[in-house]
């Protein structure tokens, strides 16, 4: 078995914003050489998530949509009240509590076994933000 560990970083300019990261997910396995095994893929924030979904133009704008709706910003939160970095952010921790900081995909011949429909995305919850790091863990034969 062996493994390789990659970091993808990027930008965001949305305070909530879905980024697909599909293609830097793959060119890593690529990079790799692995035949198969498991890409394990975490978002090294708390206010940042990880998600397989499909990419469509309108889903993606009624996901944003609906995560802006489900917790307000505007909220009455205990954390606004004193925030460790000077954001008003609880409502990004608190739809944290509803998705996933990384997903496990497996992989065969060098390609991730998704389903026809599904992309990895980096969900952010807190931006803009010039710098999000997600790390790509890829273990395998």
């Amino acid at each position: 078995m062996q493994f390789t560990t990659v970091t993808i970083k990027t930008r965001t300019v949305k305070p909530v914003e879905i980024i697909d990261i599909s293609a830097e997910v793959a060119a890593a396995l690529s990079a790799s050489k692995l035949d198969s095994g498991q890409v394990t893929i975490i978002s090294r924030h708390t206010t940042a998530f990880i998600n397989i979904n499909e990419k469509e133009e309108q889903l993606l704008e009624d996901m944003e949509t609906f995560l802006k709706r489900l917790v307000p910003k505007d909220g009455n939160y205990l954390h606004n009240l004193n925030p460790v970095d000077g954001r008003d952010n609880a409502h990004s921790h608190l739809l944290g509590l509803f998705m996933n900081s990384s997903e496990t995909i497996p992989f065969a011949k060098g390609k991730m076994l998704l389903g026809e429909w599904q992309s990895i995305f980096l969900v952010e919850l807190d931006g803009p933000r010039q710098e999000r790091s997600v790390l790509v863990q890829i273990a395998g034969i």
